[in-house]
């Protein structure tokens, strides 16, 4: 187990040392279980009061923070301890799992595929005619990558992902487990003899540089040209993400939001968890969708809605205070 000194963690933070401890930080843990020499993190006010009990040595705390650390207790002062608080994780983070080989005996390769340098596939892996994967990418066990797919140098794969044919992934990407990619859009129009036809749905999937997608999570091939995810997009575990639909950089979508078909996000847009966005819908740059709404309507850059049917963040706030009023005054 690795252990390390306050200094020795604030020498990565670059931060300001207040107090001091002689404990050796073993590991980090949220506030309320850290044991004697754990390093925890406080990166609100509003966790400040929980100090006093907690039994960290150590804190990596704002610069705003109004108490002091303690005996034998210290807090690492830095900009931002939410950031701060990713590199100590990093500090203390298991190995990943091993490859003994690094292709797998089991795994089935055509011999139509390029495999770069440095590159590792798992166990019971399955990889078409015609896929290029990059350098020193990572294909966890029981992953499929059908024909034509191309996947960028340092991606990880973990077990279970599909990506089926003709959709191309970008570098330094992870693809979590059970996640699929380029499955069939939800095609179908009614039709006098047969019911319910079904829409070839024949384009693919183009996924950037840096993007990651969580288990179980569900990018449709376009119906035509390509679903779009653009670089640095973060994709939350339970997300369904409609044919045709296309994201700009650095979008993010928590866990069981969705998006229909065709709908379009600018840069920086964050979608709340079960958030629904109806399809051909457009939602601009840096706006906000809050949890559990439904968008029906365009959504204009840096905007904040709320609500289902979602409207201005303000407004909806105006009318769940006016609803509560009216019911209290109804219980009267």
């Amino acid at each position: 187990m690795n252990s390390f000194s306050i200094k020795e963690i604030n020498d990565i933070l670059q931060g300001e040392i207040i107090g001091n401890t002689t404990c050796k930080i073993t590991a980090p843990e949220q506030l309320e279980a850290a044991t004697e020499t754990e390093i925890s993190f406080i990166g609100s006010k509003k966790y400040e009061k929980f100090w006093a009990t907690s039994k960290a040595c150590v804190a990596v705390v704002n610069q705003d923070i109004s108490i002091e650390p303690g005996e034998n207790r210290a807090f690492i002062k830095v900009k931002n301890a939410d950031l701060a608080m990713s590199q100590v994780l990093e500090l203390f983070a298991p190995a990943p799992p091993v490859f003994e080989v690094a292709i797998h005996p089991t795994a089935i390769i055509d011999k139509s595929a390029s495999i770069g340098n440095g590159t590792r596939v798992g166990a019971g892996s399955y990889i078409g005619p015609n896929v290029t994967i990059g350098e020193n990418v990572t294909i966890y066990p029981n992953v499929t990558i059908l024909d034509e797919c191309s996947i960028g140098k340092n991606t990880v794969i973990w077990s279970g992902a599909v990506i089926r044919e003709r959709c191309h992934i970008g570098a330094h990407c992870i693809l979590h487990p059970n996640c699929t990619i380029g499955a069939d859009g939800f095609g179908f129009r009614p039709c006098p003899e047969k019911g319910l036809v079904k829409i070839p749905q024949i384009g693919n999937v183009i996924i950037g540089n840096g993007v990651e997608i969580g288990a179980n999570s569900t990018v449709d091939r376009g119906k035509f040209s390509s679903t779009v995810l653009g670089d640095g997009c973060k994709i939350d575990n339970l997300v369904q993400i409609g044919h045709n639909s296309k994201l700009g950089k650095f979008c993010i979508m928590a866990g069981n939001s969705g998006l229909a078909g065709s709908v379009t996000l600018g840069n920086g847009v964050m979608i709340g968890g079960s958030a629904s966005i109806k399809d051909h819908i457009t939602i601009g740059d840096r706006a906000m969708v809050g949890a559990g709404s439904g968008v029906a309507a365009d959504v204009e850059a840096g905007k904040v809605v709320l609500g289902y049917p979602a409207v201005d963040a303000r407004d909806a706030l105006k009318q769940w205070a006016i609803l509560k009023r009216l019911v209290k005054e109804s219980n009267k």
